[in-house]
């Protein structure tokens, strides 16, 4: 069982949601930095240890800037998100440039950053080449190992996924980057998301482990690290258990020991891509209740939607949900949890047990702070809520505005100030 708590008591969470304009997100620090310095501590056995956190997951420079000071590098995968990092304080190596069907000039500012650049297709190569007119030292490949594995639920069958180089292409990926002169070599995966059971990392690291062999033998080439992507779930649900990264650590070590080690790979980078374990639990996002309507079913109206946290309308996925101050009632009533897009699928929860709920009651949905804000969208003219961080200190900061109808319209040209092209 995960137990789903909040990072405030429920007095001080309602003086806070009567405070500030909700809807708006609240990210715990202490919970972030000690899970990131939990995940390095377990894995402290692994030769040069590194997450580079996915900026996609929560991309704001002040919990880029929170991780870089813990040692975390960042996982970009588009120009912006490399400059968020850079202005964050995560520069050259310490990123990790992991994209697909990715434009030239992302590749050219990848390359002059000094990010490892992990190319998608064997044909990125040329792409490579000609967007920088040179060979990175360091170069990485993504590979997709199709029937060879199987994908969980959310990332699908490998045969179908657009991502990585095939098993066939893989070698001649390191012949042909070795003969132009490339010196530093990584092995990247991904195979799973959000998954909770460990024995799919534990596999994917014995894939890598054995396909490094591979690579040396057929292409002459040594991987220096290899990159496990990220994957590792987190329990949504209250009945859910968490992965035991303890064990995945040990028995990651024990096949580190069996095949490593005895082909003389010793040492062997290991790294990964971790967004989701990182921030998802530890965000929260507040919203009030607008309406409570009793039609063929009972609903609850949000002042937040789908535009604020889409997961649930995209995947169908569950957040848990709590009631501030009815932490004591009884969850007796049946409702689905809706927004007010002009879609029907605008629901945070359909026929959720929750206590009795009246207008005026706030909310609090759990575990988003991981592909929450970051999936935001303007559909409906809907702005863009607040950010908010609280501190360790117990002190709340604004780290990102809310965004106003002049930031929503600032890209217009109204009849007054069409711009010819």
């Amino acid at each position: 069982m995960s137990e789903k708590n909040l990072p405030l008591g429920h007095g001080e969470m309602l003086e806070l949601a009567y405070e500030l304009a909700t809807p708006f997100y609240l990210y715990d620090e202490k919970a972030i930095v000690e899970g990131a310095r939990q995940f390095k501590r377990l894995f402290s056995w692994a030769p040069g240890f590194k997450n580079y956190y996915a900026v996609k997951a929560c991309p704001n420079p002040v919990i880029l800037k929170l991780l870089g000071q813990e040692g975390f590098g960042a996982d970009c995968s588009s120009l912006p998100e490399l400059l968020l990092s850079k202005a964050s304080g995560i520069v050259g190596e310490q990123i990790m440039f992991t994209s697909n069907d990715t434009p030239a000039e992302e590749f050219k500012a990848a390359y002059e950053m000094g990010a490892i650049i992990n190319l998608d297709d064997i044909t990125h190569i040329d792409t490579l080449e000609e967007a920088i007119s040179a060979v990175p030292s360091t170069i990485c490949f993504r590979y997709n190992p199709g029937p060879e594995r199987t994908g969980n639920a959310i990332i699908g069958n490998p045969v179908e996924a657009k991502y990585g180089v095939t098993s066939s292409q893989i070698i001649d990926c390191y012949k042909i980057m070795k003969e132009k002169g490339v010196k530093h070599f990584g092995l990247h995966t991904m195979v799973a998301s959000n998954e909770l059971d460990g024995s799919y990392i534990v596999e994917t690291a014995r894939m890598l482990f054995e396909l490094c062999v591979r690579i040396q033998k057929e292409a002459g080439v040594r991987i220096e690290f290899i990159d496990m992507g990220g994957g590792i779930g987190i329990p949504y649900r209250p009945e859910q258990e968490g992965m035991d990264l303890a064990e995945v650590s040990r028995r990651m070590k024990d096949l580190y020991d069996q095949i490593i080690v005895p082909a003389s790979l010793d040492p062997l980078k290991i790294v990964f891509e971790c967004g989701r374990m990182i921030t998802g639990p530890h965000g929260y996002l507040v919203s009030k209740v607008l309406h409570v309507s009793h039609k063929y079913k009972d609903y609850v109206g949000l002042d937040a939607s789908m535009a604020n946290l889409m997961r649930p309308a995209l995947y169908g996925a569950y957040h848990h949900i709590t009631v501030l101050g009815k932490d004591a009632s009884k969850s007796d009533h049946r409702y689905d949890v809706t927004g007010s897009l002009c879609e029907n699928n605008d629901k945070f929860a359909i026929d959720r047990a929750l206590p009795e709920i009246q207008k005026g009651d706030f909310l609090v949905i759990h575990d988003a702070g991981a592909h929450g804000h970051s999936m935001g969208f303007n559909y409906n003219a809907k702005l863009r809520s607040a950010e908010y961080l609280l501190k360790r200190d117990g002190s709340v900061v604004m780290i990102r505005r809310a965004q106003t109808y002049d930031d929503y319209v600032s890209t217009l040209r109204f009849d007054g100030a069409l711009v010819e092209v």
